[in-house]
């Protein structure tokens, strides 16, 4: 077992309590940038007040739920901490899903208020007939709204204009305590839904706390967040840290163009930057002008989501020499940092030691701990897992097994303790930091009246990580001749997301499977490796 401390000191209870300390401490200090903009701590108090007046007056209070599909922007930042002002509970979504994927995410959570942007509106408009929806709030200026699409009235408004709202009385809050939930991000599996996981205040602050340690972050320190603020990895450890430290955020809106990260990076003086082996790989592509290698103030690089490949890492350190490039592990389920690599201690291809507090062992089938450099699964304890998964209890049990979190990932640990990715144990495909699970793609073939069954398996691919592949076989009346690759992804994409389409689709007279009719996946994947 890989432990590294005993216990975490808790400043703060929740995370309005975090920046009113801020807004006492350093009032006029930056603490985010945005465009040509900057927003100072008490700037930030003051919006995230007026904000929460507003969700007040529409009805939010305790335990409500605040969906945001929204774009990185300061208005998701206010958005959450006036959200959990009121002790409401905050569901950020994955911007790139469909209609159907949403309308199932919202009911679930029960989601009362939608905070959303013009830019969805095909996806999202109609949501509030088919779900609990009760107000949107779009994130657009009144140039931006575009009137077939959406239609303002007394439950639909711009968020410019909540932000007008001025209340003469104050209304007594109850404040939320660390073992509140106060977030909940859905996160894919390999079968059925996607699960909310459910996480607390003590959670979410327990990453801070033992992330500001493990990288050493300092007031002075200025984190760049062009990944998207919905997910786990970056909402943590990119746009929660650096309000825990009182250092500042450059908050990029659009990933594209990529040079424009690279300009903000050196322009803003960015000392933190997270990223995905992806992002990593087109660094290395990139013709980084010399300037740029001379002048970014970038002191440690942190990468998760998906491993670095060997090649990767040991370019990214003959270019970036100034730099440390840290590896880390982690899943939604566990706020979601788990392990990373230390700011004076590496190990190629390795995700690093537990931070502090945490626990981690590599367990056999019955939950034993294998010896060192054997492969195992990851098991976790401590104060980053989860309260569970949101209306799941035979879930959470499955998952949480005496304060230990199964993770289903493979692993092994050296001596020291550093941990090894192995494999998943999940068919779980992850494509650019982002989780597809098999389950969903293969019941969209499936109702395709042509297709008799079909099996989803991952390849792995330079750009993304990993890609969704497809195989199916046909009804035995079907022609396949008259069957396109084309049009079946024509008829995915209706409900499902861009990045969950296959990028092959093959025919197969029958699929492999046991005697009772299950698919043999891994006959497929050792075929087609």
């Amino acid at each position: 077992m890989s432990k590294i401390s005993t216990a975490l000191d808790y400043p703060f209870e929740n995370f309005y309590e975090m920046i009113v300390s801020n807004a006492q401490q350093k009032a006029f200090h930056k603490i985010i940038l945005i465009d040509d903009q900057t927003i100072s701590n008490v700037e930030f108090l003051h919006q995230v007040d007026t904000f929460a007046s507003y969700l007040q007056h529409i009805g939010v209070s305790q335990g409500d739920k605040v969906a945001l599909i929204a774009p990185n922007s300061s208005e998701f930042l206010i958005s959450v901490y006036a959200t959990t002002k009121l002790g409401a509970v905050v569901v950020p979504i994955n911007t790139l899903l469909k209609a159907n994927e949403y309308q199932y995410i919202l009911n679930d959570a029960n989601a009362k208020v939608l905070i959303t942007s013009n830019k969805y509106s095909k996806e999202v408009s109609n949501l509030h007939h088919e779900t609990p929806i009760e107000n949107i709030i779009w994130i657009d200026s009144d140039k931006d709204v575009n009137n077939d699409s959406i239609e303002l009235n007394k439950n639909s408004i711009l968020f410019s204009h909540a932000m007008e709202f001025t209340r003469s009385e104050v209304i007594a809050i109850q404040k939320s305590l660390l073992d509140d939930l106060a977030i909940i991000f859905y996160t894919s599996g390999t079968t059925g839904q996607p699960k909310g996981a459910m996480l607390s205040y003590r959670n979410i602050f327990s990453n801070m706390i033992a992330g500001s340690e493990r990288f050493d972050v300092t007031h002075k320190d200025r984190f760049i967040v062009y990944l998207p603020m919905f997910h786990a990895f970056t909402f943590s450890v990119m746009c929660m840290l650096p309000f825990y430290t009182n250092s500042s955020l450059v908050v990029i809106r659009n990933l594209m163009p990529f040079s424009n990260i690279i300009k903000q990076t050196l322009l803003k003086r960015v000392t933190v930057f997270l990223g995905v082996p992806d992002i990593y790989n087109a660094l290395i592509r990139a013709k980084l002008p010399w300037y740029f290698l001379w002048f970014n103030s970038i002191r440690v690089f942190i990468s998760g989501a998906s491993a670095l490949s060997e090649d990767t890492q040991e370019k990214f350190s003959k270019i970036f020499k100034r730099a440390t490039m840290i590896e880390g592990y982690g899943l939604s389920e566990c706020s979601p940092a788990v392990c990373c690599n230390l700011m004076n201690k590496q190990k190629l291809l390795s995700v690093g030691l537990p931070l502090k507090s945490y626990q981690m062992k590599i367990v056999d089938d019955e939950l034993m701990e294998v010896p060192r450099g054997d492969v195992g699964e990851i098991i976790v304890k401590g104060d980053c897992v989860m309260l569970g998964y949101l209306n799941n209890d035979e879930a959470t049990n499955k998952t949480i097994i005496n304060g230990w979190l199964k993770t289903g990932d493979l692993a092994k640990m050296d001596e020291e303790g550093f941990v090894y990715i192995v494999d998943r144990i999940k068919d779980l495909i992850i494509s650019k930091g982002v989780n597809i699970y098999p389950r969903q793609i293969e019941e969209e073939l499936n109702k395709l009246e042509f297709i008799k069954d079909s099996a989803v398996i991952s390849q792995n691919d330079i750009h993304s990580g990993e890609v969704p592949i497809a195989f199916i076989e046909l009804e035995d009346d079907v022609d396949n001749s008259l069957i396109s690759e084309h049009s079946i992804k024509k008829e995915l994409k209706k409900n499902l997301a861009n990045f969950k389409i296959p990028k092959t689709i093959t025919i197969l007279d029958e699929l492999p499977k046991n005697a009772t009719g299950k698919c043999l996946k891994r006959v497929l994947k050792e075929e087609y490796k």
